[in-house]
């Protein structure tokens, strides 16, 4: 059986990517193709020695920084990809990837992380946080998205079987394109976070600082929490919102970036996690579960399929301060076993992804 995989394209190894290395862990001879390749030297190990397949995006001028710029260029693109000698197509995709076009002898799975979430429902946030809400600039984006509004819903009948990354997601596909979808959650790495039982008295959370994950609302929660300790880590263009929102609190620690042996002891240690993002799913969120931390998190996006209410974790209702000062004085009514949280995460494995995307590959061939 001849496999390909396509992916959007290749720039850091980050969440998409991680999926893309355990699609080639299990079809290890799969051909490559990506819009376009700009990833690091140090960050190729997860390609087991692939060069894949690029559109002509890459050859566009100064395209290793302005590829993004050519999102109205990239449906064509990867519809120029000769898929027709495949037998099974698997697409990885948060943009134009599950575009391809294959032929009825071809198995087309796609792995949705999102529809395109800028042309979509979150179209009035992006141009809001582009400052693009007005002027000639935000009209030619505006038309742009449109275009690509339809194109999406268009090639979204392309793929035999689409999959969500969450249930958050799966609803989303609903909405857009009017298709149904199987959950299957993310690959977790979750032998990297080791589990450890014993806790101190502080609250975590560590994030990029950009504005939606809304870093500077756990902030103001704990300067009113003046007995409850705050630790968080992370950078990004938001740190001076946060530093505002914490003010001269002395039981907020601000770190900025840290090592990654460091944020595994600070999630390890952490009383629990808290997180206030609407996120597709939240690799994050697990993560910190495996080491056998409870969770205090936004209860909107794939959070809900993480935490077992009380059990593992609180969900609060409102991206606001008092929703999370009520959601950890719920938090600290309980009495969540560490070990509970172990054994949530375990859902996440790697070694889970891999089984349920066979299965489903298998599945589909098997009515073909």
């Amino acid at each position: 059986m001849r496999v390909a995989i396509v992916h959007e394209w290749l720039e850091t190894y980050a969440g998409s990517e991680r999926v893309l290395e355990q699609l080639l862990e299990v079809w290890p001879d799969a051909d490559l193709f990506v819009v376009c390749d700009f990833l690091a030297d140090k960050d190729r190990h997860f390609l087991r020695g692939k060069v894949p397949t690029t559109s002509f995006i890459q050859r566009l001028p100064r395209a290793r920084q302005w590829f993004r710029y050519y999102l109205g260029l990239m449906p064509i693109a990867v519809e120029q990809f000769d898929l027709s000698a495949y037998d099974l197509v698997l697409s990885s995709s948060h943009a134009v990837a599950k575009g391809v076009l294959t032929g009825p002898a071809t198995l087309h799975v796609s792995y949705v992380h999102s529809p395109m979430r800028y042309a979509w429902d979150l179209q009035h946030q992006y141009l809001r946080q582009a400052r693009m809400e007005t002027g000639l600039k935000g009209l030619l984006t505006r038309w742009l998205l449109a275009r690509m509004r339809g194109w999406d819903h268009a090639s979204a009948a392309r793929p035999d079987l689409i999959t969500a990354n969450s249930a958050w997601i799966a609803a989303r596909i609903r909405k857009t394109w009017r298709r149904e979808s199987t959950v299957i959650h993310p690959p977790v790495d979750i032998d990297g976070f080791p589990f450890e039982p014993a806790k101190q008295d502080y609250y975590f959370v560590a994030s990029r600082m950009v504005p939606y994950k809304r870093i500077d609302l756990v902030a103001e929660a704990f300067r009113q929490l003046p007995d409850k300790r705050l630790i968080i880590a992370g950078d990004g263009p938001e740190m001076a919102r946060v530093r505002e929102a914490a003010g001269d609190s002395q039981n907020i620690e601000i770190l900025g970036r840290v090592p990654q042996p460091d944020l595994i002891r600070l999630l390890q240690g952490a009383r629990a996690f808290v997180f206030a993002a609407e996120e597709d799913f939240g690799i994050a969120m697990v993560e910190a579960q495996a080491c056998g931390t409870p969770l205090i998190v936004y209860g909107r996006g794939g959070a809900s399929d993480i935490v077992v209410p009380d059990t593992t974790g609180v969900l609060f209702p409102e991206q606001t301060a008092q929703s999370i000062r009520d959601a950890v004085a719920r938090f600290e009514t309980l009495a969540i076993a560490p070990d509970a949280c172990r054994a949530n995460a375990e859902r996440f494995s790697r070694a889970v992804f891999r089984d349920r995307i066979q299965a489903l590959v298998a599945q589909g061939l098997a009515v073909r």
